[in-house]
């Protein structure tokens, strides 16, 4: 007797039928009803090779819907990422870079410089701040 254990967690799924998820067997019914609505549909209208064809075109996607996975994500959340990608935050990215080293080096250095002076100011001393190094 052999148990199976999944080595992730997030890849257990609880299987209902024939070993597919809820997710699954809900769209595989979907495609069969899909598929059997385009077929009494269409059947008096065009061919029995034409049904057939449209039958399979009509169930196909209902089918894969519910086994796509795409990094973690099922159809409608990578449909939804890809439209907001393409065309609600597509545009022109610029890149600035802000180096907060150098603001605060900077920031540091005006402080120096306004306490120098006021300790040349306080001392008495009005020559040039090159004089402090000299101190």
């Amino acid at each position: 007797m052999e148990i199976r254990i999944n080595k992730e967690i997030k890849d257990y799924h609880e299987s209902l039928f024939f070993g597919l998820s809820v997710r699954q067997f809900i769209c595989s019914v979907a495609a069969v009803g899909a598929a059997v609505g385009v077929y009494f549909g269409l059947r008096d209208i065009v061919g029995k090779e034409m049904v057939s064809w449209l039958c399979v075109v009509c169930a196909a996607p209902l089918a894969a819907a519910g086994f796509f996975k795409y990094n973690g994500m099922q159809l409608e959340e990578f449909i939804t990422a890809w439209f907001r990608s393409e065309f609600i935050y597509a545009g022109l990215r610029t890149f600035k870079s802000e180096n907060i080293l150098y603001d605060i080096y900077k920031e540091v250095l005006i402080d120096a410089k306004k306490n120098t002076r006021t300790a040349f100011w306080k001392k008495g001393k009005t020559d040039n701040l090159c004089d402090a190094s000299q101190d």
